[in-house]
């Protein structure tokens, strides 16, 4: 059973609101979009870190799909207990500019992906372990 994982990074921020900011209106609506673009996905598990940015992030999609957000440990990336609860399963995990490529690299075993630059809130990256522990992956660009 092959495991497929989704990474995005937290839609637009507002940079004026502290330590744990809400989304702009400007993200509330990548937000939506991301909702939209990941429906058809098959994901059946959602993660993001703790902060009010990633999880209003992911709640479009949870919405939509009726999953529950489950939160990830930043300094824990692909833990053995992330590893067995995500095994066969598809999973969107909802990161930030350090944390999401940190986490595609960690799986990957190799500093593939540097840190996403600060406006850039559209990667997508996808990473598929096959049944026999093969790891492939690939980034693509959302316009949002």
């Amino acid at each position: 059973m092959s495991t497929t994982y989704y990474f995005i990074r937290h839609a637009e921020k507002n940079r004026n609101g502290g330590r744990n900011p809400h989304l702009t209106e400007t993200g509330k609506s990548q937000a939506i979009y991301w909702g939209e673009i990941l429906a058809d996905k098959g994901i059946e598990q959602i993660y993001c870190t703790s902060l009010i940015r990633t999880r209003e992030t992911a709640l479009p999609l949870a919405e939509k799909l009726g999953l529950p957000i489950k939160i990830y440990d930043v300094h824990d990336l692909y833990s053995s207990k992330f590893q067995k609860d995500t095994r066969g399963k598809t999973v969107l995990i909802v990161g930030h500019q350090d944390t999401t490529p940190a986490f595609v690299n960690r799986i990957l075993q190799t500093r593939k992906y540097p840190y996403i630059e600060s406006k850039n809130h559209g990667n997508l990256y996808r990473v598929s372990i096959s049944d026999k522990g093969k790891i492939s992956s690939d980034l693509s660009h959302i316009d949002l």
